[in-house]
């Protein structure tokens, strides 16, 4: 298998794409397409790796040549990588726990608009004071609430939402590497959780790797602050 993604400074959904594949135990490639570079646009077009997806990432490539299977958008890697190896190596066993991590997954997936335009992934950034808009203010009560809810009721086995490492932590690391770039500040149980997240080795790896990239992306950073 082949993993195509974007920079690991910025890209939220390579970030899910990347921690699937690892959660999978299978042996991938890693190919990183530097994301909004001056010829993003004429690569997007030409470039063979990109074009099932219209030119996004990230994008799974498992086999080669016309019978690949070809796989884009993160929880559509999550769904074919768990079809593979097994369920349970991505969704919590009991039914209303995986009914509720489901449901989460598919909540991030859709949702979460303004907290995602207006402070947008950017690993290497630190920044306090931020200007919170009423809309980002409502993602975040949300995202807590799913938390809380989630510890509360099915985190026992572990630091995770669900206990152990699971699909809807891949989903929602990206949050906490946003939630940890601003300075939202949490309430205890969600420290916790962001601190499990963030110590995770397969997270760490990816920050690490984020730290060392010579890419910079203007337009993702002019976060504004109060």
């Amino acid at each position: 298998m082949k993993l195509v993604i974007g920079n690991k400074n910025y890209s939220s959904w390579s970030l899910r794409g990347w921690l699937a594949c690892k959660q999978s135990g299978l042996a991938f490639e890693e190919l990183t397409v530097p994301l909004y570079g001056d010829d993003w646009d004429a690569r997007k077009k030409e470039d063979g790796q990109l074009a099932p997806s219209s030119g996004k990432v990230p994008i799974l490539w498992d086999g080669d040549g016309p019978d690949a299977a070809v796989v884009w958008d993160s929880l559509a890697i999550i769904e074919y990588l768990a079809d593979k190896v097994g369920r349970d190596r991505f969704w919590p066993r009991d039914d209303a726990a995986r009914g509720m991590a489901r449901s989460m997954v598919a909540e991030m997936h859709s949702g979460y608009l303004p907290l995602r335009r207006e402070m947008p992934m950017n690993v290497r950034r630190h920044v306090e004071g931020v200007a919170v808009t009423a809309e980002v203010r409502g993602d975040i009560v949300r995202i807590l609430t799913l938390w809380a809810e989630a510890r509360a009721r099915f985190g026992q086995g572990g630091p995770f939402l669900f206990g152990t490492f699971c699909a809807a932590d891949i989903i929602y690391a990206p949050v906490v590497s946003r939630f940890l770039t601003y300075g939202v500040p949490v309430p205890g149980f969600a420290q916790a959780y962001m601190q499990a997240v963030w110590e995770h080795p397969w997270v760490e790896a990816w920050v690490a790797a984020a730290e060392d990239e010579e890419w910079t992306i203007e337009q993702f950073e002019g976060a504004q602050t109060a």
